[in-house]
Order: C-alpha cells, then structure tokens, then sequence
C-alpha cells in the first residue's frame, strides 16, 4: 500500500506499507514446516519531506522489515529492524545544490539480513545451530555537490 500527503506546497508524507504470508505451498512429508526462511511479512518506509520553502530541502525516512522466519518451522526468527535515514540539503541556484545525508541516523545496532545455520569456530568442540547476521552500516555521512548542466 503506498500513500502520499501532500500537506501543503512545501511539506509532504509518504507510506509504503506491505504485508504478505509467504509458504510453501507443497506438502512436505517430514513435517519440518511450510515457513519460507527470510520471507518478510511486514516492511514499512516512512516518510516525511521539505521542499520548495526557500533554498533549503530535506527528508526524513524510516524504513522497518518486521521479523522473519529463519528456518521451515517457524521456531527460529530474527528480530526485527528500524533504521532512520535524514537528509539536509540547500540549493545554490537553479543548477547547484549541497547536501548531507545521514544514513542509520540513531546508529541502530541492527542487522541487514540473518542466516540460521550450522558452524563450527576454532576452538568449539562441535558445530552450533546458530543465528548468523550481516549487521546493518553503522551511522554514516555523505556530503554531495551537485551541479546540473
């Protein structure tokens, strides 16, 4: 479901909401489950915006993945995750504008995307079922310049 709010001529909000219910549709005779591992069932993009008041421009954004299945059975899932993104930004004239993003604005501590599988370290007497993750980037900036032919 997307939605957009224009609220006035400078200032406007936007939704992308989805839900779905992801399963094998197969029947699987071993009973492990019909759970399709990483399949998001609820995301969400927040936003709000500022343009067109004067020279100065920004957003900001929050985008949320809702907690996922990692294995068929539905007994192991990965927690949730919310990241805010901003971005500020003033245009010169016309053809130039500067602008900073800051990306993971709250340095959330989260991660992109988990795994839910066996691994052995060095040292460990025998492998582990465990959570594997990608952590989410820690804050960051970016400072762009940009000029339009």
């Amino acid at each position: 479901m997307n939605n957009t709010w224009v609220a006035t001529s400078w200032l406007s909000f936007d939704a992308d909401l989805s839900w779905s219910k992801a399963r094998f549709t197969g029947h699987d005779p071993s009973g492990v489950g019909d759970y399709i591992p990483g399949a998001v069932a609820t995301t969400a993009n927040l936003g709000a915006t500022i343009d067109g008041l004067g020279p100065w421009f920004g957003a900001v954004r929050l985008r949320y993945f809702g907690p996922r299945p990692l294995i068929e059975d539905n007994s192991v899932k990965s927690d949730s995750t919310a990241i805010t993104n901003l971005r500020v930004g003033y245009r010169f004239d016309r053809k130039t504008a500067l602008a900073l993003d800051v990306f993971n604005l709250f340095d959330r501590k989260v991660s992109d995307i988990d795994y839910y599988y066996e691994s052995q370290l060095r040292g460990e007497a025998a492998p582990v079922n465990d959570i594997h993750s990608h952590p989410a980037e820690p804050r960051t900036l970016r400072l762009t310049l940009t000029y339009r032919f």
